[in-house]
């Protein structure tokens, strides 16, 4: 196994997914340190993905923040099909059912028109 094949999650991502998490729970990067007893400087560097966190310390993070591993990790591995999931499942949670179905057509609707005009993102990956 090459070093590529080894090292396919996205550090940045983590980062990001971590400092969104912690401000929806509208604490300060001092308070998750305090949850977590780890310092500031590195919970700043994981959230810039200036150093890599341990899994220690990403286990200590998700508890103070109260979500899973899974949740943290969702559509931070390249090429990961499921990518969105977690976040569309957090962003539905408290919707109505009606609601829910409104959001799936919109989905549902702008698929199909994006593949009727052959219409394509800058990317090329479909899956982030």
């Amino acid at each position: 196994m090459n070093q590529t094949q080894q090292s396919s999650v996205d550090h940045r991502q983590i980062g990001y997914r971590i400092k969104e998490v912690r401000e929806q729970n509208n604490f300060s990067q001092a308070e998750l340190a305090e949850k977590t007893e780890l310092s500031v400087s590195y919970i700043s560097h994981i959230e810039n993905a200036k150093r890599k966190a341990s899994l220690e310390s990403v286990i200590r993070i998700v508890n103070a923040l109260g979500i899973t591993v899974d949740e943290l990790l969702a559509g931070v591995q390249m090429n990961n099909p499921a990518a969105y999931q977690t976040d569309i499942d957090m962003l539905m949670e408290d919707c109505s059912e009606n609601e829910k179905r409104f959001i799936y057509e919109l989905i549902k609707a702008s698929l199909e028109t994006m593949h009727k005009n052959g219409w394509e993102l800058a990317s090329s990956d479909r899956h982030r």
